[in-house]
């Protein structure tokens, strides 16, 4: 089986001269954990992940604790916005290279880089590099589970 054959084709994306504000904009009207940022071509040249814009409003403090037991909230910290600069930079500045798979890419293959490299997402391409489709790791694990013969098996 191949990724094509699980991808979700309806794939939101950000131009690169998109800014931090607006990918914010988008990640909450679309409640959705990654953005690819795309060349004219709509081909991946960058990753954009939620990780990336929370990082913006953590303070620097809460990167390096390692136990985060004893803090049951941040208090104050939690509702904190970015500075207005922040929000208006280009997402080129926060994105991470574009990780992607050809449209045949195979389902183990899909998942190893997910895993190798830490993306629940992961964009598609085809074979002009242009940005097709987008596979989460559910996706891609139900597909596989879905290949099973379960029927031997029943429901719980």
């Amino acid at each position: 089986m191949k990724i094509s054959d699980c991808m979700k084709r309806n794939v939101f994306f950000l131009p690169a001269a998109a800014t931090v504000g607006q990918a914010a904009v988008l990640f909450v009207s679309r409640r959705i954990g990654l953005l690819p940022v795309v060349d004219e071509q709509r081909r991946p040249i960058g990753l954009l992940g939620l990780r990336d814009m929370l990082n913006l409003a953590l303070p620097t403090f809460a990167q390096l604790i390692t136990d985060v037991d004893f803090v049951h909230d941040f208090g104050a910290v939690e509702s904190a916005q970015p500075a207005a600069e922040a929000l208006a930079q280009p997402v080129t500045r926060l994105m991470h290279p574009a990780t992607t798979v050809p449209e045949d890419c195979g389902l183990l293959r899909a998942y190893v880089l997910m895993r190798q490299r830490d993306l629940h997402d992961l964009p598609v391409v085809d074979s002009t590099g242009r940005l097709v489709g987008i596979a989460s790791r559910v996706d891609v694990a139900t597909a596989v589970l879905a290949s099973w013969n379960l029927a031997e098996v029943g429901q719980p």
